[in-house]
């Protein structure tokens, strides 16, 4: 339920902090006095859009926080799960919301979320009905999942079973309807695979045979090139390594008059050694570069052969061997079109088979459900002041599978008697609609799990015993859900737990909305008020609707 709203500079509230409890509590005030902003504010926490317009006159931002205790969130954790937040785990869930001049955001414990996840999150937080909000009952997708609530039907299983047929026939149809390749593509296709396959590529060989070749075409000059420098390193008498042999035999005669020396020439004997070792790898290196002519002109080939595979296919070998995949898809496509299409036809039928097997189920649950549903929200009309009034669920078959099933259903409503029962949509009173509505929502009592209900004026367009009556409804929603009804009528307000008014006052010259409870003697004066009149007879009538 909801435990706490806070609401700063939002339209003539500059600062309200309501802790609420459970049962019916009950908001009044005179018209203007500022109810409609406790309604737009749950709006905010229900993920409405909202514009800088919203904010108090003179402020920059305006904020909405409103804190959830969850009896049971296992589907607020998996949303927050879903959208990569931490579960509540049965801790509170705070919403807060800030309107700026510069834009808007949302969190949820205290962690920035979308707008979208925080209208998901407001699906499953608050059930909120103003005097227009009863047209969603109108709907009959919204009388189907009223009845699936109320027969405990697992429509998600089913849906799961209609999406998969759905997918797998329209695969199959793509497939059939696709134009069948040409002689010529085929040829071509076949003449790709054979030229690709022949090529036996593997994408690593193609730097080191680059660099062979390479070395194949320069070998005579490197020969050349590499016997001239180990010649300038050994050679005879003029060889850089015979020279510095000539200058480490002196160097030891200095060592031997002055073996301070020794320390500053130590890397001498290295120099020499690493010298001789670079003559003889270069000795080594002119000897392999005798390569055959043949090796020679099959590495060019080869080299050839990858820039032509390239032009035609990829600017890579890894690009060519993607393009003979493709063309292996395409093929292996075309040429087993017809086994392919029988085995997607098989898995059609079978999925379409188990989708009607469960659709038969859900259907059944339905078809017995309906009229135990219909009977339940006729004596709750009756409680509303409709006694002689029918109401019917109508139930109409499908041949073919929908999202919803093999059914449609219509809620079929006659208020009075010896006239023919007609479909919700076609009544015009929505003083009618908004009890029809009331009604459903206390027939369908257990099945809801929203924690808190909120109906703002729908008791509007009735009066009298039949407000009363309203009030003791939604009193009675209020022993199983918290319940938030925002009403002009005192016969509502009399049956709520809590009251709270709404009153508008100017301090400092600056108009403000407040929000306090009223108890005792305040509470009287209050359905005084309401009744429209002072005097005895009207709190003695204030005083019969607490009795009541």
């Amino acid at each position: 339920m909801l435990t706490l709203l806070k609401i700063r500079n939002l339209a003539l509230v500059d600062e309200l902090v309501w802790e609420l409890g459970p049962g019916l509590i009950g908001v009044t005030g005179e018209t203007g006095a500022g109810k409609s902003v406790i309604v737009g504010a749950l709006k905010l926490v229900l993920g409405e859009r909202a514009d800088k317009s919203l904010i108090r006159s003179g402020e920059s931002t305006c904020t909405v926080e409103a804190v959830f205790e969850l009896a049971d969130g296992k589907e607020i954790d998996a949303i927050l799960e879903e959208g990569g937040l931490t579960p509540c785990d049965g801790e509170a869930l705070i919403v807060r919301r800030v309107i700026g001049q510069a834009g808007n955001r949302q969190f949820v414990n205290d962690s920035p979320v979308t707008l979208q996840l925080l209208k998901r999150l407001g699906e499953h937080l608050v059930d909120l009905h103003g005097p227009h909000d009863h047209q969603s009952l109108l709907s009959t997708d919204r009388q189907l999942a009223m009845l699936d609530a109320y027969a405990d039907a697992d429509l998600e299983n089913y849906r799961t079973l209609w999406r998969d047929w759905r997918a797998k026939q329209a695969e199959w149809e793509e497939l059939r309807d696709a134009e069948s390749a040409s002689e010529a593509e085929l040829d071509l296709l076949r003449h790709q695979l054979e030229e690709i396959d022949a090529a036996q590529l593997k994408p690593e060989e193609e730097e080191e045979v680059t660099d062979r070749c390479r070395r194949a075409g320069h070998a005579s000059r490197l020969v050349e090139l590499a016997g001239s420098a180990a010649g300038m390193l050994g050679g005879d008498e003029g060889g850089i390594v015979n020279l510095l042999g000539e200058v480490q035999r002196v160097v030891r005669e200095i060592e031997k008059l002055d073996p301070s020396i020794s320390d500053r020439v130590m890397g001498l004997e290295g120099a020499v050694l690493e010298l001789q070792e670079i003559e003889r790898m270069l000795i080594d290196y002119a000897e392999d570069l005798d390569i055959d002519p043949r090796e020679a002109a099959a590495l060019e080939d080869r080299v050839n052969l990858f820039e032509t595979l390239k032009r035609k296919y990829g600017a890579t070998l890894d690009a060519v061997l993607a393009h003979r995949e493709r063309c292996a898809a395409r093929l292996d496509a075309v040429e087993n079109r017809g086994g392919r299409l029988e085995a997607l036809a098989a898995e059609a039928a079978a999925l379409r088979e188990k989708t009607d097997k469960e659709g038969r189920a859900l259907g059944l649950k339905r078809k017995k459900a309906a009229p135990k549903l219909a009977k339940e929200i006729a004596g709750q009309l009756r409680d509303l002041g409709f006694k002689q009034s029918s109401f019917e669920i109508q139930i109409a078959a499908h041949r073919e599978p929908s999202a919803s099933g093999f059914e449609s259903v219509e809620f079929l409503f006659g208020p009075n008697p010896g006239e023919p029962l007609q479909p919700l949509r076609q009544i015009a009173s929505s003083g009618e609609v908004s009890r029809v509505m009331l009604a459903v929502k206390s027939a369908l009592a257990d099945q809801d799990a929203t924690p808190l209900m909120v109906f703002d004026e729908i008791d509007a367009n009735v009066g009298g015993e039949i407000a009363r009556a309203v009030g003791r409804k939604m009193a009675t929603l209020g022993e199983r859900h918290q319940v938030v009804a925002i009403t002009h009528f005192p016969q509502v307000a009399a049956t709520a737990a809590r009251h709270y008014v709404v009153q508008k006052e100017v301090v400092g010259g600056r108009t403000r909305s407040t929000l306090f409870p009223v108890t005792g003697d305040s509470r009287v004066d209050e359905l005084v008020r309401m009744l429209g009149g002072g005097g005895k007879s009207a709190r003695d009538m204030a005083l019969s609707l607490l009795d009541s």
